[in-house]
């Protein structure tokens, strides 16, 4: 497996445990529509956390979250309506963005809530 696979299947195993001590309900991980990923999906209080996950070893290009961009935002409302019509799930929906960098052998954790609009 390729390096950057490697370090993002870290990102999204500490992110998934980052939530969970946070209180989340981690209910899929890495699930698949079509052409679209979604990362984690978790419940806490009746939100549904729609979380995408972007783990980065440098910030000499830019911060993680800066790499999730519109076409990735626009496939991922698509899964996100099929994940919900294929659940009959009825709660409020939030796009969170879990920003990991990697810094020597340690990561900063960064959890953006609400880090896009479905509109």
């Amino acid at each position: 497996m390729a390096e950057h696979n490697e370090l993002g299947k870290k990102g999204e195993q500490l992110a998934a445990d980052f939530l969970i001590e946070n209180g989340y309900e981690i209910l899929d991980r890495n699930w698949i529509f079509q052409k679209a990923e979604i990362d984690i999906i978790a419940l806490k209080e009746d939100v549904l956390a729609i979380i995408e996950v972007k783990t980065r070893s440098s910030l000499d290009f830019g911060s993680p979250e800066e790499f999730v961009k519109p076409k990735k935002i626009q496939l991922l409302l698509k899964a996100v309506n099929a994940y919900i019509n294929d659940r009959g799930i009825d709660f409020e929906v939030r796009f969170d963005i879990i920003a990991i960098h990697k810094n020597g052998e340690s990561f900063a954790i960064e959890h953006l809530t609400d880090a896009f609009y479905h509109f």
